[in-house]
């Protein structure tokens, strides 16, 4: 059973949410949070694979909320995916800087946020639909620019070709397909850049491609 948490100040929200993810035979939820404080201490105790968390909330945001689950190792296995209203959230690239696995907007397909979840425990990131490569560019838009990062020189050219294509939000199977190589293969390329860069999941991944330089905005597509 995938175990979530819903952390949310709309009770409606969560209601719906919780409607929804009790139909599945496979999900479960853990426990409901109505700030990020009170979503912190349930993470805590509970222990969920998956926390859908609202950024604003009070107390605690839930940007706050994810960074200190994030930094907390007793709680490296649980994966966070933000909530938000808006598509173009400003703190949406903040919160995948700080450890989210990705995020989806409230009014979301039923069908998307249960393949979001499931999708996160298996270890992948909400970084395929257009709607957050949007985002990814506007924010790395906006930063200071890219400095080289040292630690690009320890990845192969295949590696850092499979992280250019991982940035500009392909799936395994597009970068497979682009590379004409197996699935397999392309999830190996990308797990073994994780690995030598450090990278908590793939949404971190993306994060350092633009912070790296790697990528820049405007190469989507």
């Amino acid at each position: 059973m995938i175990r979530v948490l819903l952390a949310d100040d709309q009770s409606l929200v969560r209601a719906g949410f919780r409607a929804l993810l009790d139909a599945q035979s496979d999900i479960e939820i853990a426990g409901e949070a109505s700030d990020g404080d009170e979503a912190l201490r349930l993470v805590r105790e509970l222990r969920p694979d998956v926390v859908l968390m609202d950024i604003r909330m009070p107390v605690l945001d839930g940007l706050a909320a994810t960074r200190r689950i994030s930094d907390d190792a007793a709680l490296e296995a649980v994966k966070v995916v933000m909530l938000t209203t808006f598509e173009l959230d400003e703190y949406v690239f903040e919160a995948i800087r700080a450890g989210a696995c990705g995020f989806l907007v409230k009014d979301t397909e039923p069908e998307e946020l249960l393949r979001a979840v499931r999708a996160v425990v298996h270890g992948d990131a909400l970084l395929s639909p257009g709607v957050t490569r949007r985002l990814i560019a506007e924010f790395a838009a906006r930063s200071k620019e890219p400095a080289a990062a040292e630690s690009l020189g320890q990845l192969t050219e295949r590696e850092r070709e499979v992280m250019a294509l991982v940035g500009i939000g392909l799936s395994n199977e597009e970068i497979a397909r682009r590379l004409v190589v197996s699935p397999l293969t392309a999830k190996t390329h990308v797990s073994r850049t994780m690995v030598k860069l450090g990278a908590r999941d793939r949404a971190q991944l993306v994060v350092l491609a633009y912070e790296s330089g790697l990528v820049r905005p405007g190469w989507l597509g």
